[in-house]
């Protein structure tokens, strides 16, 4: 039975790597353990992205050190967490959760025309989820890029922007790479991974489609100040079994999000393959797994709004609280305003 340390939600005999800001204001690339002892390891590494261009050499290090266990200067609990990493290449999986997917393609809008005449939602939701595993076997996955500047530290708050009335979230499972590659095999890809993170997928889901450009989405609103949450460290792979991950969100005490990662459609290793056909993967790119069922929609449409407190926690990486506040814009208003959704 694995046991986790309530002092940082880490699982006991593991270690998590990180950014971190003294109340001094020094930044830097920190060791986690499970009790809450931070090492500074600055004087090894600048930044984490150092750290995991040099993983495969790094990790040693990182396990002798937690091992040994030295003089303890630092504690997590005295710290702010910053970004695990500061500027990755983000690649962002969407449409990755059987029930999440089926549970979209019931009730969104946009999917009502294949509903048949007086159908159901159970029945229109049990046609879905065949076409969901129907697209498991047969399909691929699907992402998109991401704008490192919309990651936040893993408690900071999540500013809720001027445009967009529908401000949701999505807890994931991320991955953070270690190597370049191009055109991996899913075996070749699992190598790849370095750790695991977690990050909140935060989106004015508003805000994704326009009448007047007829090209689907538009992942922008996704991507505003403070609407990735990331960390608060990222866990070396050997220390995860997946098999056991379950991703919890509350908002402002209501459970909204419960579900294990094994519900997952393409896990990340096939993500990275596919991602390696379009892209070069680079050291320190972070992938987020797309999430789970459980946003506002299906909790009748209760969104994020000033005042709410975010409580995220995923098996192995930690925790997250997060307090959700307006954005302060010091009287400045925006040019275009939302979306057209009419044309």
């Amino acid at each position: 039975m694995t046991n986790f340390n309530s002092a940082t939600g880490l699982a006991e005999g593991s270690f998590g790597v990180g950014t971190y800001q003294t109340a001094e204001g020094k930044q830097f690339p920190g060791l986690v353990l499970p009790d809450g002892t931070v090492f500074d390891l600055s004087d090894q590494y600048h930044d984490t992205h150092a750290i995991f261009a040099d993983w495969d050499r790094a990790v040693d290090g990182l396990n002798d050190l937690a091992a040994k266990k030295g003089k303890v200067e630092l504690r997590f609990e005295n710290l702010k967490a910053l970004p695990v990493v500061a500027h990755p290449n983000m690649l962002c999986a969407g449409s990755n959760y059987r029930a999440h997917v089926a549970e979209m393609m019931t009730h969104n809008k946009f999917n009502q025309d294949k509903r048949e005449p007086g159908e159901s939602d159970e029945s229109f939701y049990a046609r879905n989820l065949a076409e969901v595993d129907r697209r498991a076997k047969e399909g691929m996955p699907f992402f998109w890029t991401g704008l490192h500047s919309s990651l936040c530290g893993a408690n900071d708050d999540i500013i809720l922007p001027l445009i967009g009335e529908h401000p949701d979230w999505e807890l994931e499972f991320g991955v953070i790479t270690k190597n370049t590659g191009r055109y991996l095999t899913s075996e070749e890809a699992d190598d790849v991974i370095a750790a695991y993170v977690m990050c909140n997928d935060i989106g004015t889901v508003d805000e994704f489609r326009r009448a007047d450009v007829k090209f689907g989405y538009d992942w922008v609103s996704k991507h505003q100040p403070n609407f990735k949450p990331l960390g608060p460290f990222a866990v070396p792979k050997e220390f995860v079994d997946r098999s056991k991950v379950k991703i919890t969100l509350k908002l402002s005490g209501q459970t909204m999000q419960d579900w294990p990662i094994s519900d997952m459609i393409f896990p990340p290793e096939k993500i990275l393959s596919y991602a390696s056909e379009r892209i070069k993967l680079t050291p320190g790119d972070l992938l987020i797994t797309g999430s789970p069922p459980g946003n506002g929609a299906s909790h009748g449409n209760r969104w994020m709004r000033p005042g709410d407190i975010v409580e995220s926690e995923i098996t192995y990486l930690g925790r997250q609280v997060n307090k959700v506040v307006a954005e302060e814009t010091g009287g400045r208003t925006p040019n275009f305003g939302p979306f057209i959704t009419e044309w």
